[in-house]
């Protein structure tokens, strides 16, 4: 019951990592109390602190919402001595969210989406507790050119490492732009290691063609040589390659300013011979694509022309990239790999591969129709999501612009998990939910799918007693081939535990002490403990199972 929110779909699908929010009070006194209808005879109560010095948060909002029942919430402000109290309580699990301006609002002993439930009645301590909120940081700089005039409409990205998926990421985290002063501001900021990127055009460049257009009798234009420049993508402390990039390790209550300082390099003009577009089609630029930390691509808005029928002029900086060139004379999507590195340097595209289209039937098992808001997805090899939609009333999902490769197909609800048990390609089977998609194909997919119907509850022990706060994970048969069957939770404060919408199989359960930044979604990491753990299958009628025998903690 630790868990703040529900996370069926493991892939990160662009979704927000956003805490539960508080919603409108149902009443606040001090000591606070439940409506009369559910009185009841326990108490929670505490002492709200900074985690940065261990001082108590004067007029610090706590707040209690009832686990079964989350409308049904109470508040209170704290004293000068950070106290908090709600009497009269019935016997339950309540939901502690501690919030104060200029501090992270967190719920008792979070680790990441995961928190310990406070239990009335069940024979434990919930009135000593302690909260303790981190000051938020905030991370702060400028931009500016060569001549360190500051530089405006940038766009800073922040990146952050991440480790909610079972393995150790650098995930994109929030963007902001440049104002006229250079600057940008990331905040409020929690605790971590953070990167920062920025990227820009000089806002003085100019990139005259280096052939001559059709139909212009004169040669191109001659222009300076230092105002035909480009700015690398250009990382926090001045690095061009990702790799280079330094981390920027940032505590609660920080307030970091950092300048970047971006160095123009001659522009590069390169040629791209494709087929000119037939009467009447619209005119479609080529598309360049850089990789960034955790392997996507990031657009690259290059300079391009079009001197001759089907003869493309880019300007860009030199780097690896992917190059798209859109669908052009009923012909498919294109992608290469190209490395551009010296002027005047004609593009390689014969290799380039056709993307393909995927088109999906979806059946559920044992169900007449899907819940609502159910989405289908393709992860690749590097655990990225390269393509995602929703199914349609007719239950059916498309996929546009794949690239070839292989990758595993994924389903997710906003209030339910879902699997994907089998998959007919082209009218033939193929094994699990793995999928090989070739160059230029009309994929068409029928999907058979499982939902996620039964909840199950365990107790997580440590020297015979029921612990609060570890790290509980359930993990499936074959976890190599079944990452988006992994469930999580964090041991509530009498040591019980949920897992929500648990699809049908066999899996083990077991408790990590302190687990929290380990890679558990790697077999060979999550194999030793899973030897230690408990056993379970859960069958496709069940929706609630109580596991037999209390889980033992183990170390990390």
């Amino acid at each position: 019951m630790g868990q703040l929110r529900s996370r069926f779909f493991i892939a990160q699908v662009a979704l927000g990592c956003l805490l539960l929010g508080v919603s409108a009070p149902l009443g606040a006194q001090t000591p606070a109390q439940m409506p009369a209808r559910s009185i009841g005879h326990f108490r929670i109560a505490g002492t709200i602190l900074s985690a940065r010095d261990g001082s108590p948060l004067f007029r610090a909002r706590a707040s209690l919402q009832d686990v079964q029942n989350p409308p049904n919430q109470i508040f209170m402000i704290t004293g000068a001595n950070g106290h908090f109290e709600f009497a009269s309580l019935p016997a339950r699990k309540y939901s502690l969210v501690g919030a104060k301006r200029g501090y992270i609002t967190a719920a008792y002993d979070q680790h990441e989406q995961f928190s310990t439930a406070i239990v009335t009645g069940a024979g434990v301590d919930t009135e000593n507790l302690t909260l303790r909120l981190v000051p938020a940081a905030v991370l702060a700089g400028h931009v500016f050119d060569e001549v360190g005039e500051p530089v405006r409409t940038a766009t800073v990205t922040l990146w952050r490492d991440d480790h909610s998926a079972g393995i150790s990421r650098t995930v994109r985290y929030r963007a902001d732009m440049s104002d006229d002063q250079g600057s940008f501001e990331f905040a409020p900021l929690d605790a971590g290691t953070y990167f920062v990127s920025v990227v820009v055009r000089p806002w003085y460049a100019v990139h005259p063609p280096s052939i001559r257009q059709t139909g212009t009798p004169d040669a191109p234009p001659s222009v300076d040589g230092s105002l035909d420049v480009v700015y690398l993508p250009t990382y926090y402390a001045g690095a061009t390659e990702v790799e280079d990039a330094s981390p920027i390790l940032i505590h609660g209550g920080d307030h970091l300013d950092l300048d970047l300082r971006l160095t123009p390099v001659p522009a590069l003009h390169v040629i791209l011979h494709g087929p000119p577009p037939e009467g009447g089609q619209s005119f479609q630029m080529p598309m360049l694509l850089k990789r960034d930390f955790d392997g996507s691509q990031q657009a690259i808005q290059p300079d391009v022309q079009m001197p001759a029928p089907g003869v493309f002029e880019i300007t860009a900086a030199p780097g690896s990239y992917e190059l798209r060139m859109p669908q052009r004379n009923h012909q498919p999507a294109q992608s290469s790999e190209v490395e551009i590195s010296q002027d005047h340097q004609e593009l390689d595209f014969s290799s380039a591969q056709a993307v393909s289209t995927i088109s999906a039937k979806v059946e559920l098992i044992g169900e007449t129709a899907l819940a609502p808001q159910v989405t289908f997805a393709l992860r690749n090899a590097q655990r990225r999501v390269v393509a995602w939609g929703a199914v349609n009333s007719a239950s059916e999902v498309t996929f546009a612009d794949v690239v070839p490769g292989n990758y595993e197909v994924l389903a997710g609800g906003a209030t339910r998990a879902y699997s994907v048990v089998s998959t007919t390609v082209n009218g033939s089977p193929v094994s699990g939910h793995t999928l090989t998609v070739p160059a230029g194909a009309n994929l068409t997919l029928f999907l058979s799918v499982v939902g996620g119907a039964a909840d199950v509850n365990g107790l997580a022990q440590r020297a015979g007693k029921g612990a609060a706060g570890a790290m509980i994970v359930l993990v499936p048969r074959n976890p190599e081939g079944n990452r988006e069957l992994f469930r999580r939770d964090q041991s509530d404060l009498d040591g019980t535990f949920t897992f929500h919408s648990v699809i049908p199989g066999i899996y083990t359960a077991i408790a990590i002490e302190n687990g929290w930044d380990l890679d558990w979604s790697k077999p060979a990491v999550i194999s030793r403990y899973a030897a230690h753990g408990q056993k379970l299958v859960v069958g496709g009628s069940q929706t609630a199972i109580q596991l037999p025998n209390p889980v033992e903690i183990q170390p990390r």
